[in-house]
């Protein structure tokens, strides 16, 4: 085996490692596959004789390659009508992606990516080496130009930021998650009693004209037209995804990690009284989002 094979060999070993690391920083699959890709060509045109620790290497070329798209990314100012083409695109490739693609985009949450998008470049790299891939502080801080110190300090704002504060009590907070994730289940099954089940008799549903068909009304109420609107919107809660939105439970739809919808409830006596489907962007951006995990309130 040639020097080069070997460290191919040795390389393709870390892929999907980096992979997954780029994806987390930068939110895109195809990105991610690019700065992984970028990362092999430079180690292709140095000596490998004189990296003693090729993980570790490859780690920090690939991170020092998405921070600077993160950065790239803050400083210039998006068009909204490319944006919107861009999301067009992408959401007609979904479709069509490769099986890795797909499995990377299925790794992380939609939620997580649209919380870990609100970030500045320097607290989305701390924490994702830190949080997710347990990289020191001491190994982090060269890369963003910090102090060990500093640095701590960077994950420590992310995290405070991606976990949110909630509102209410451990116990109460697990029982809205509970009614708001039958109301979801239900939802996507087309289950009307089931959705009935968690809907108070007086319930009132609000929507963003964005987020409704054509001349259906803003403000709905009462179990049954409520619960009769929600199986008209059923496709869109194939996407939806728990999350916690103004320190309370709530639902966000976020292709991509690119938040489009987000709903927010009033919960009472165990029923849900209102719930807000919001869609207008103003609003959208308005939003405190952080993630629902596993063990809150449990």
């Amino acid at each position: 085996m040639s020097e080069r094979d070997d460290l191919a060999e040795r390389f393709e070993e870390q892929r999907g490692q980096l992979r997954a690391l780029a994806y987390r920083m930068l939110g895109s699959p195809g990105e991610a596959e690019d700065a992984v890709q970028d990362a092999w060509l430079r180690l292709s045109r140095i000596d490998s004789q004189q990296v003693d620790n090729l993980a570790g290497w490859l780690r920090t070329v690939v991170t020092r390659i998405c921070l600077d798209l993160l950065r790239s990314r803050r400083s210039r100012q998006e068009d909204p009508t490319e944006q919107q083409k861009l999301d067009e695109i992408s959401a007609t490739a979904r479709g069509t992606q490769p099986e890795e693609e797909a499995e990377l985009a299925d790794s992380v949450s939609n939620a997580l990516l649209v919380v870990l998008n609100t970030l500045n470049p320097a607290e989305r790299i701390a924490f994702v080496l830190h949080d997710m891939f347990a990289v020191p502080f001491d190994q982090i801080a060269p890369i963003v130009e910090r102090t060990p110190v500093t640095t701590k300090k960077l994950a420590s704002r992310a995290r405070q930021k991606v976990q949110g504060t909630p509102l209410v009590p451990a116990p109460a907070l697990a029982q809205h998650r509970r009614i708001v994730s039958a109301f979801l289940s239900a939802a996507r099954a087309g289950d009307l009693t089931g959705i009935l089940a968690v809907l108070a008799p007086d319930v009132v549903r609000r929507a963003d004209p964005a987020a409704l068909s054509p001349g259906a009304a803003v403000e709905v109420r009462g179990a049954r037209a409520v619960a009769e609107g929600t199986l008209v919107l059923a496709r869109r809660s194939q996407l939806a995804e728990l999350a916690l939105v103004n320190g309370a439970v709530g639902v966000v739809v976020a292709p991509g990690g690119r938040l489009v919808l987000a709903v927010t409830f009033v919960i009472e006596n165990n029923e849900i009284m209102e719930y807000d489907v919001i869609a207008d962007p103003t609003r959208l951006g308005q939003l405190d989002l952080a993630v629902l995990s596993l063990d809150d309130g449990q």
